[in-house]
């Protein structure tokens, strides 16, 4: 389990194509310190297995159901992440619970700045919308958020001037791609609640 607050912004010094997958390298000194073969790191908000770690870089492999349904797939070499370790039991929960299972990819709509913070309009996939509400959580490339505003196709959420300086938010501009994962408990309410109704039709 992850929490949403990124550790480190990292960067791919390497990808290789695997056929059906690919293995990523990764620099991150942050998370790498202690990290072993099996550990989980989160990239953008995937939780990804540590295959191989040397120094300060890390490998992990990428299936395509994973490269497909995240934007994982768009990195390259060179290209920035947002890296967070695994929160570890009796950490303070600083962001929200973040499983690192992406639900699906947004894409920034248009970004506002102001003099101490910024607005950044993201697309929301219409399937995932229904689990979206204003000041509520989502995770955006792996970062914990706040909404703003819940439009039908879209949201918003406010920046502060840290997280656009630590983050790929800060860098990202309109038109390119952000993983989303909605709130894990928005999902079971709606499950519980539809399996409710259908025992007692």
């Amino acid at each position: 389990m992850f929490t949403g607050i990124v550790e480190e912004l990292g960067e791919v010094t390497a990808v290789e194509n695997l056929g059906d997958a690919s293995r990523f390298r990764l620099r991150g000194p942050v998370v790498t310190d202690g990290a072993k073969h099996g550990d989980s790191i989160a990239v953008n908000g995937v939780c990804l297995t540590v295959v191989e770690h040397e120094g300060d870089e890390f490998t992990a492999d990428v299936m395509a159901e994973t490269l497909n349904r995240s934007g994982l797939g768009a990195l390259g070499v060179g290209s920035r992440v947002n890296l967070e370790r695994p929160t570890a039991v009796g950490d303070r929960l600083g962001g929200h619970i973040v499983q690192g299972h992406v639900d699906g990819t947004g894409a920034v709509l248009e970004r506002k700045p102001s003099e101490n913070w910024e607005i950044i309009k993201i697309s929301l996939p219409a399937d995932l919308a229904r689990y979206v509400v204003e000041k509520g959580s989502i995770t955006v490339d792996g970062i914990s958020l706040t909404v703003v505003e819940a439009g039908p196709d879209f949201f918003t959420v406010s920046l502060i001037p840290t997280t656009l300086a630590l983050t790929t938010l800060g860098l990202k501009q309109a038109g390119d791609p952000v993983n989303l994962e909605v709130d894990i408990v928005a999902k079971y309410v709606e499950r519980l609640l539809t399996t409710t109704r259908g025992a007692a039709q």
